[in-house]
C-alpha cells in the first residue's frame, strides 16, 4: 500500500502553494530519473480570492479588468493547468495531490475520475447526490429540471507522471466571487457550495477529515500526518 503525505497549509498565497507543488513535484522527478523510490504527498490549503487561468481558457472568462481585481481584493494568475478560469477563496477546500502515478497507475483519466469519486462520497455523508458530468470534469448536484450546479471544479498537470494542481471543493465559500467570470468557460450552468445546499453551518474540519478518509479508500493508500 502507497503512503501519501500529508501538508495542511492553511490559508496560503495562490503563488505560494504553486511553489510548494512545484518543489515536490521536481524533486519526485529528480528521484525518478535517478531510479529511486519516490514519495507522494496531497496538499490541503484555502487561498485569498484569487483567479486562476488554465492552459486552454480564454482570457476574456475573466469579467474583471484591473480595477475591478482590486476593488475585490482579488489576484490573477495564468497557470499550467489544463482547463479554464475558476476561483479560490477563503471557506473552499483546496486540494494538491503531488502522486507519482507510477505508484499507482498510469491514466489520467482514471485519476480525475477517483478524484471525482472521492468528492461524490464526502457529499453522500451529508445525503447530497454527487454526479459527473460528460465532458465536463469536476463534480455536479441539481437536474435537468432545477439546472445543474457544480460544487467541486477540478484541474490537473502532470509531468513525467507526476500529478499536480487538484480539485477545489466549495464548501462554505463566497459564492458572490464567481459571477465575475465565467465558471470553466460554462455559461448554462451554475455554481453552487455545500453550505448552501445542506442550509445549516457546516465544520470545514469535518469535511477535510471524511475527504482523507475516502481518498485512502478510493485511492488504496495510507495517509501518513
Amino acid at each position: 500500500m502507497n503512503s501519501v503525505f500529508f501538508k495542511n497549509l492553511g490559508i496560503i498565497d495562490f503563488k505560494e502553494a504553486w511553489d510548494v507543488q512545484e518543489s515536490l513535484l521536481k524533486s519526485i522527478i529528480k528521484k525518478k530519473r535517478a531510479g529511486l523510490k519516490t514519495k507522494n504527498y496531497i496538499i490541503f490549503c484555502q487561498h485569498p480570492h484569487v483567479y486562476t487561468l488554465g492552459k486552454s481558457g480564454k482570457a476574456e472568462h475573466l469579467l474583471l479588468s484591473g480595477q475591478g481585481l482590486k476593488n475585490n481584493d482579488a489576484n490573477f494568475y495564468k497557470i499550467n493547468r489544463g482547463g479554464d478560469i475558476t476561483y479560490h477563496g477563503p471557506g473552499q477546500l483546496v486540494i494538491y495531490p503531488i502522486l507519482d502515478l507510477d505508484n499507482f497507475f498510469t491514466d489520467i483519466h482514471k485519476y480525475l475520475r477517483f478524484l471525482e469519486e472521492v468528492v461524490i462520497m464526502v457529499l453522500e455523508k451529508y445525503n447530497l447526490r454527487g454526479f459527473r458530468i460528460d465532458n465536463s470534469t469536476g463534480v455536479w448536484l441539481g437536474n435537468k429540471k432545477l439546472g445543474y450546479n457544480k460544487i467541486c471544479a477540478m484541474g490537473v498537470r502532470a509531468s513525467r507522471w507526476v500529478t499536480m494542481h487538484g480539485l477545489a471543493f466549495n464548501v462554505c465559500v463566497d459564492l458572490s466571487y464567481f459571477n465575475n467570470i465565467i465558471p470553466c468557460g460554462i455559461t448554462d450552468k451554475g455554481v453552487t457550495s455545500l453550505e448552501k445546499e445542506v442550509g445549516k453551518k457546516i465544520v470545514f474540519s469535518d469535511v477535510e477529515q471524511l475527504f482523507k478518509s475516502y481518498f485512502q479508500e478510493v485511492f488504496n493508500c495510507k495517509i501518513v500526518d
